[in-house]
């Protein structure tokens, strides 16, 4: 999405760790106008596609996955990252692994709120590594669910989780594949 790669360009922030920072439109200030758009887009790539839910991460990928869901007329669940008062009875759950923040945490989501019947749409602003996805993916795998694919913001193709995924068989769609990216060079986007 020409689009989206312009606003990175212009206001992401390329930090060491390959780190790339997009909080002013993105996720930590969200442009909803630009994220509905997107989402759009999103909705036009998995036109072909069965999606009754959309799964994302607590908290990053919940806007974007929102208003995807919004545009689709489906629900949205997100996985929480980390145990709740208010959660009870059974649960599904993952171990992921945070590129982004070096920790690893347990992902759950409610067992009422996915079922065998559903088709998931998984939701996320970046994809590096995959861990996230995968995570995702096992929750919907022991939700006995079906996957419809994967829909990111910004991938980082350098990390190989995208084309590893893709590999396997997987829907991906990411509205910006970044193939390099340094403090000194910033950022350049696959062609």
């Amino acid at each position: 999405m020409r689009a989206l790669e312009e606003r990175i360009t212009r206001e992401g922030k390329v930090l060491e760790g390959n780190v790339l920072k997009l909080g002013s439109f993105l996720n930590q200030s969200i442009d909803t106008a630009f994220t509905a758009e997107m989402a759009s887009e999103v909705v036009s790539l998995f036109a072909g596609e069965r999606i009754t839910k959309v799964l994302t991460v607590e908290s990053s990928g919940i806007a974007f996955g929102f208003a995807i869901a919004e545009k689709l007329g489906v629900p949205l669940v997100f996985a929480k990252k980390s145990h709740a008062s208010n959660q009870s009875g059974d649960v599904l759950s993952a171990k992921i692994h945070s590129y982004t923040h070096g920790n690893d945490y347990t992902a759950t989501v409610g067992a009422e709120y996915l079922s065998a019947g559903d088709s998931v749409l998984i939701a996320d602003d970046f994809l590096a590594t995959g861990e996230a996805l995968h995570g995702l993916m096992k929750i919907i795998e022991l939700a006995g669910a079906s996957l419809a694919g994967c829909a990111i913001q910004v991938e980082k193709s350098f990390q190989n989780g995208g084309d590893e995924l893709r590999r396997a068989g997987v829907h991906v769609e990411s509205l910006a594949i970044i193939d390099s990216m340094s403090p000194e060079e910033g950022v350049r986007f696959r062609p």
